[in-house]
């Protein structure tokens, strides 16, 4: 009699572990599967796309409050550019038709850049989106985990377990996705915050490109654009991340090993949330931007 309630306890806390395993894998992977899918829809957006509202708000302060700015600017830089032009050829003795040509046209420049600011930084992550949606066609189909195929993997291996161990594969899972949500806001944050600092990027763009027709004003002009090429092409390099992300969890395999299977995927979510902290940087290095 008590065989049979010993095996009756044993079999019911063995469905009760397998089912809490089960649960905790199935909300870790969606988890994983869903951030994923996230990073590339996210990454994909321009900055109009992403929130219209912010985008106009932002759009609507650039244009209120720092064009006016942008507007003293010019108006010092071509005084400034004037005055060089006039004084380096020998002292106002040799001025010809050319040079004052080449004034107004540098001054048609300026204004025209001002005015369609906003469209030329738009441009840039229109250019960036296209990269990114190139690469997110090759990259998407790879990055989902098959969570049906790895829960009928986990289940077989279940089977053979003995009670504790199947009590310390409850806590590692309930471990890894505590784990694996606190790595799903950082990706949150990441993304979040590089939009944001798109944002924030281009509500000043006025005055850096008020800058382009000086030679030596024109520096900060320069380095802004290379910002904001490092920003568009930001996306890219997350997509690789994920594409990178894919290809390591394809190679693990739950039949030989469980736990190192199951750390395994927490380790490379760690290295993926590493590697998208790092594409800022890298980004502003490959276009020199700093």
């Amino acid at each position: 009699m008590f065989d049979g309630i010993f095996e009756a306890i044993e079999e019911w806390m063995r469905e009760l572990l397998t089912g809490m395993v089960t649960s905790n894998l199935t909300e870790m992977f969606s988890d994983v599967n869903e951030k994923t899918g996230e990073i590339a829809a996210q990454v994909g957006q321009t900055p109009q796309g992403w929130n219209g509202s912010i985008f106009s708000l932002i759009q609507n302060l650039s244009n209120s409050v720092i064009v006016p700015i942008a507007g003293m600017i010019i108006t010092f830089v071509l005084c400034y550019e004037l005055i060089s032009m006039l004084t380096e050829k020998n002292s106002m003795h040799e001025i010809d038709t050319w040079m004052f040509f080449k004034y107004f046209f540098k001054m048609w420049v300026a204004v025209y850049l001002v005015s369609n600011t906003f469209t030329i930084a738009m441009a840039v992550f229109d250019v960036g989106q296209h990269v990114v949606s190139a690469a997110g066609g090759a990259i998407n189909a790879q990055t989902a985990i098959n969570i049906d195929t790895m829960i009928e993997a986990m289940e077989t291996a279940m089977e053979s377990m003995e009670i504790g161990e199947l009590v310390v594969l409850a806590l590692e899972t309930m471990l890894v996705s505590l784990c694996m949500k606190i790595m799903s806001v950082l990706i949150t944050v990441l993304l979040y915050g590089r939009m944001i600092e798109i944002y924030l990027y281009t509500s000043v763009a006025p005055i850096p490109f008020a800058t382009f027709s000086n030679r030596e004003w024109g520096q900060v002009g320069n380095n802004y654009f290379r910002g904001l090429l490092a920003l568009g092409f930001q996306g890219f390099f997350m997509m690789v991340c994920v594409g990178i992300y894919a290809v390591l969890v394809s190679t693990i395999q739950i039949s030989d090993n469980m736990h190192s299977a199951l750390f395994g995927v927490a380790a490379y979510t760690v290295i993926l949330c590493f590697s998208l902290m790092k594409t800022s940087g890298l980004s502003k290095a490959v276009f020199n931007a700093h």
